[in-house]
């Protein structure tokens, strides 16, 4: 920002500039799962994370900044029965359908895939833990950041995918309507030749 230059006041509801306030967007929903989102620091620098955003649609979630965590100051006493990764590991135990009722506290990694990967490489832990792999039917909305994955998903939608999966009996895909808000909003503010399109 120039010298001189006024700084921008943010919301104090969504954290965002006010010119691009998403709180009329914003749905909150009682989760029975409690979402704990593992935020790469670099991460949270980015203007554009949906991180903070799921975090405001669940009361009950926690957000959390750092390079390690151990799994009591990320799960506390809760049973390692009871918790799951998002993440697809290669080895583990899935969760499985039959087992998903007993999830209670669900652990999501946010960050780019190779971000996700160093915070795995330095929490040995993680991959013990019973985990989710998502299956996503359709492509990402979030068409403002490029995914290496064609099957990559923003932290809102992995996150709001996985409880839907988890806990059938709440409807959480409410909560993505704040992320077509920003996309609509961010493009709004973006040249045509400077936009990402996803296919």
């Amino acid at each position: 920002m120039p010298a001189g230059s006024p700084k921008r006041v943010l919301c104090q509801g969504c954290g965002r500039p006010q010119r691009v306030c998403l709180c009329q967007a914003l749905v909150a929903v009682h989760a029975d799962i409690e979402l704990i989102i593992w935020q790469d620091p670099t991460e949270a620098k980015h203007k554009l994370s949906t991180a903070p955003l799921l975090h405001k649609s669940l009361p009950n979630s926690q957000l959390l900044v750092g390079e390690r965590f151990s799994y009591e100051q990320i799960f506390a006493a809760t049973e390692p029965a009871h918790c799951a990764l998002l993440y697809p590991l290669e080895a583990g135990q899935p969760v499985s359908v039959a087992s998903r009722h007993k999830v209670t506290k669900l652990l999501l990694l946010d960050g780019t895939w190779k971000k996700v990967r160093r915070l795995l490489h330095l929490n040995p832990w993680l991959r013990e833990l019973p985990f989710v792999r998502l299956a996503p039917q359709s492509v990402s909305r979030y068409a403002i950041r490029k995914s290496p994955r064609e099957d990559g998903l923003s932290t809102i939608e992995a996150g709001v995918a996985a409880l839907s999966w988890l806990d059938t009996g709440q409807d959480y895909s409410v909560i993505l309507g704040v992320l077509e808000r920003l996309v609509e909003l961010q493009q709004q503010h973006t040249p045509e030749n400077r936009r990402y399109r996803r296919s």
